[in-house]
């Protein structure tokens, strides 16, 4: 949709969008992405504009416009979390609070992974036109964290592969967590957002890392 732009055809495109009040935490304004784009520094002008998008309300667009410009600066890690945000803009946000079952009690052997990997079942309530208990799936990374061991907890966020059937649950829900039938979790939602627009399900998610990437890091990794 967007690969036919520059990177600063589409940056400025992506600033364009926000409000001049829009704020990132660490203060950072339009302004200052237009200051990073008149001296042609493109991480940079990308990067505020990352903060300012997870700080602020955004425009549908914003993200993409966002994803395309990571691509072509060559920034895999952080096209794939603008991915992220822009599936949560288009489904809707889900979080929770997971806690893994004991080994001893029946649950993994192993840790799991924190970067959207892994794609269990979650038991939310549904049925089957039988009557019968019907899990759903949905990919799963940590928030701030590489890998979560059974019997620990952490704050997870879930993209359902049909977003439509978890619009029934409620912050306090309770889900389970299945690898084969018996439960190797048990999360409570804590955060339940609707979609800005409806989008398709997104398709890469297995590339999402766990937490917003380092710019300057991933810049640094390839010299």
């Amino acid at each position: 949709m967007f690969g036919v732009h520059d990177v600063f055809t589409l940056i400025r495109r992506a600033t364009e969008l926000l409000p001049e009040h829009a704020r990132a935490e660490n203060g950072a304004l339009p302004d200052d992405v237009r200051d990073c784009q008149r001296a042609g520094d493109w991480e940079l002008a990308l990067d505020l504009l990352l903060r300012i998008g997870e700080s602020h309300s955004v425009p549908v667009d914003f993200w993409r416009l966002l994803t395309e410009s990571a691509r072509q600066l060559r920034l895999t890690e952080t096209a794939a979390w603008c991915v992220l945000r822009d599936h949560e803009t288009r489904h809707g946000t889900v979080r929770a609070r997971l806690s893994l079952l004991p080994t001893s009690e029946g649950g993994r052997r192993t840790p799991i992974p924190g970067d959207g990997r892994l794609r269990p079942l979650w038991n939310i309530g549904n049925h089957t036109p039988g009557g019968e208990w019907s899990c759903n799936l949905a990919w799963l990374w940590l928030e701030g964290l590489a890998k979560l061991s059974p019997g620990h907890s952490a704050t997870v966020r879930l993209a359902p592969l049909s977003p439509e059937q978890w619009r029934h649950l409620a912050v306090g829900d309770a889900i389970t967590m299945h690898e084969s039938r018996p439960p190797v979790g048990v999360a409570t939602i804590t955060e339940l957002t609707s979609p800005v627009v409806p989008g398709p399900p997104l398709t890469e998610l297995d590339r999402i890392p766990a937490t917003r990437p380092s710019i300057s890091r991933e810049i640094a990794a390839r010299v």
